[in-house]
């Protein structure tokens, strides 16, 4: 398989099969605790790295082959190796998925091109969306995402807020907390008050387990943890 990955049963989400919209790791973010490395070449530019007719046949096959698994499916998650809206097809790939498996459909996002409200409507007829913010801080941003030249912190928010206008579904913001870069008390504030205008439906705390695109990019402590969650609300959970 070249598309899919999984299936996964998480406690997010149930039993959920992921579909990668490119063969390798396309994406306008390096970010430090990406879990899958580095990203080769940082891109900007939207296009169909992935056809649609190869990703749904695989799709076809899979459910063919896995008929058990098949009719436990919860969630056909699109995410994979990169930035997923990066693919122009995204917008088809959602109503085609649903449509060949009877599964509800998330697009998981690093929240760049909400900007744009033609990216933001092509993933309107997703069921959930959960898109990441992991600062309000345009130094903290370069820091631990390192975005590709052009991308704009307040735009990313600002498309976060239209997205949550425009979309009828449910909205999970993920944060990754990183110990030393944007774990400080005084950041998570501000950031909480960027977060009551998205007015996402949870807020998803996130901290590197995996192995990460750098060296020594550690987990914030448990106890920090809960404070942070604490902050942000009744929203707010650690995952």
């Amino acid at each position: 398989m070249k598309y899919i990955y999984g299936p996964i049963k998480s406690r997010r989400l149930g039993l959920s099969l992921g579909l990668s919209l490119s063969l390798n790791k396309i994406c306008n973010l390096d970010c430090i605790y990406c879990q899958w490395g580095r990203t080769p070449v940082i891109v900007s530019e939207r296009k169909e790295y992935a056809r649609l007719d190869e990703i749904t046949l695989e799709l076809k096959s899979w459910l063919q082959n896995n008929p058990q698994e098949a009719k436990e499916l919860r969630f056909v998650t699109l995410s994979g190796l990169g930035e997923p809206t990066l693919n122009t097809c995204i917008g088809e790939l959602i109503d085609q998925a649903r449509k060949i498996t009877g599964a509800s459909v998330a697009v998981i996002t690093n929240s760049t091109l909400l900007g744009d409200p033609l990216v933001r409507k092509s993933i309107l007829g997703a069921d959930l969306i959960v898109p990441s913010l992991d600062t309000v801080d345009p130094e903290v941003f370069k820091r631990i995402d390192r975005p590709f030249a052009g991308i704009k912190l307040d735009e990313i928010i600002n498309g976060l807020v239209a997205l949550r206008k425009e979309f009828l579904g449910k909205i999970w913001l993920e944060v990754m907390l990183v110990s030393g870069i944007n774990d400080d008390i005084r950041h998570i504030k501000e950031l909480h008050r960027s977060i009551q205008h998205i007015n996402p439906d949870k807020i998803q705390l996130n901290s590197p387990v995996r192995s990460t695109a750098e060296k020594n990019v550690l987990p914030v402590e448990k106890v920090k943890l809960e404070k942070i969650k604490k902050i942000l609300g009744n929203k707010a959970e650690i995952i």
